[in-house]
């Protein structure tokens, strides 16, 4: 997807572009951002996926994984929030995509799948997708896991890209995706 919107800096935030420091997801949350974003010696690469297996884009992410980065894809990229952002860390962007972009994100749901939700046993459950669908049926067809499936396939790449230079693999990934995307349309 391309930038549509320069992200916003916000100088009454104090710490509105550091990277998230490596405690607890959220004040009751117990999972811990350096348990997944602090492992390697980048950050990686973060795939936004519809819940029909299309790969939107992706973000190379510079240090360890953060909502920092989540909130700058979103508000660099999309004219409107989306409805809902399923999101391994939902309970810490939420509260950060509220704080620095309340216009932007007054009508999204900021919620876990199933899987992650495991993780997320303490204080989350405002914030699981199944909470919501025992309320709204409608909800019941989104698929969830779509993003992580999808995640796991990038696995396949993973190695490769990890000795190209970012511009290098910038390039490789937007067409392994974009291949990937047409095949999945295709039905192939």
């Amino acid at each position: 997807m391309p930038k549509i919107h320069e992200r916003p800096i916000y100088p009454q935030l104090k710490h509105d572009t550091r990277p998230d420091p490596s405690g607890k997801c959220g004040a009751v949350c117990s999972k811990y951002y350096s348990q997944y974003g602090e492992r390697h010696l980048t950050g990686g690469i973060t795939c936004v996926w519809c819940t029909d297996n299309i790969c939107y884009g992706f973000h190379c992410i510079p240090k360890g994984e953060s909502r920092n980065d989540i909130f700058s894809t979103l508000i660099t990229r999309w004219e409107r929030a989306p409805k809902q952002v399923i999101y391994d860390f939902a309970c810490a962007l939420g509260p950060h995509c509220m704080t620095h972009g309340p216009e932007f994100f007054h009508g999204t749901q900021f919620l876990f799948d199933d899987f992650h939700a495991v993780g997320h046993s303490k204080g989350a459950p405002a914030a699981f997708l199944k909470t919501y669908c025992a309320i709204d049926p409608r909800l019941r067809h989104i698929n969830s896991s779509a993003g992580e499936c999808r995640n796991i396939g990038i696995s396949r790449i993973r190695k490769s890209v990890s000795y190209m230079a970012q511009d290098r693999a910038i390039v490789y990934m937007k067409v392994f995706l974009s291949i990937w995307n047409r095949q999945h349309i295709l039905g192939l």
